[in-house]
């Protein structure tokens, strides 16, 4: 079946029970693991009418295509419907985007997925020509927002960010060498996250394209982060600046000391 893919790993398959347990065609767990997690797994399948197949490991190997499947793999639908950039654009009033320049780690991709879902981003947005696409390992390290953000292509990702700003969205470039730091800058709007993969950042026609670049003040002895940890921390500054947290209210106690 064309619209059929593999999913393995427990935190991805038990995300898909969660959300969507009609899309499982099946489940195989492997026939050593009487473990909780395993049980546990099990019961939540039968509790939504999915079935579970007991398999050897080789089996489980050949169907999920590596060995780091933690012994369950699962045949799936594919459920997330292909969404445009023009409809993410029409369908968000402030969107909060991520855009990846040159990403093709499947483990990247992944973290990234999760922490645009842990912030509320509304998209992951790539070139279709230097990134990876939507892999079974990316969407086990998603562990389940590979089902709830789209992982939006595009041809031609400069032209996609002139798309943005059109649409009134600023492009902010994460640059370990710019002057000016996140913390200083307003990210309280419709906004566009742009990252580049940690070994060669943004790509030259990418950073032209943004409206300001700006740095992850660094106070230790490394100089650089993975992409997915930039990510997070850009998105959650984001979120934070459009819903401050109020000032901590002290005891009598604790102003004492």
């Amino acid at each position: 079946m064309s619209d059929t893919r593999i999913l393995y790993g427990f935190h991805a398959l038990t995300g898909r029970l969660r959300r969507a347990a009609h899309s499982v065609h099946e489940i195989y767990v492997d026939a050593a693991r009487h473990d909780a997690r395993a049980r546990e797994l099990i019961a939540r399948a039968h509790a939504a009418g999915v079935r579970v197949v007991e398999a050897d490991a080789a089996r489980i190997d050949a169907l999920a295509g590596t060995r780091k499947h933690q012994g369950v793999v699962a045949r799936v639908r594919e459920v997330q419907a292909d969404v445009s950039l023009d409809e993410i654009l029409a369908g968000a009033e402030a969107p909060l985007l991520l855009v990846l320049d040159g990403v093709q780690d499947p483990h990247n991709l992944g973290a990234c997925l999760r922490v645009a879902d842990a912030f509320g981003a509304q998209a992951v947005i790539a070139p279709k020509d230097r990134a990876v696409g939507m892999t079974p390992a990316v969407a086990k390290v998603a562990s389940g927002a590979a089902e709830t953000v789209p992982y939006v292509q595009v041809t031609n990702l400069a032209r996609a960010l002139r798309q943005m700003r059109e649409a009134g969205v600023w492009i902010m470039g994460a640059d370990g060498a710019a002057r000016d730091s996140i913390f200083d800058a307003p990210l309280d709007g419709a906004l566009a996250w742009v990252l580049g993969a940690e070994a060669e950042g943004l790509r030259r026609l990418t950073r032209e394209g943004c409206d300001r670049l700006l740095r992850i003040p660094m106070q230790g002895s490394v100089d650089s982060l993975n992409v997915s940890v930039a990510a997070g921390i850009c998105l959650y500054e984001s979120r934070r600046q459009r819903a401050p947290v109020p000032p901590l209210q002290l005891s009598a106690r604790a102003k004492q000391v």
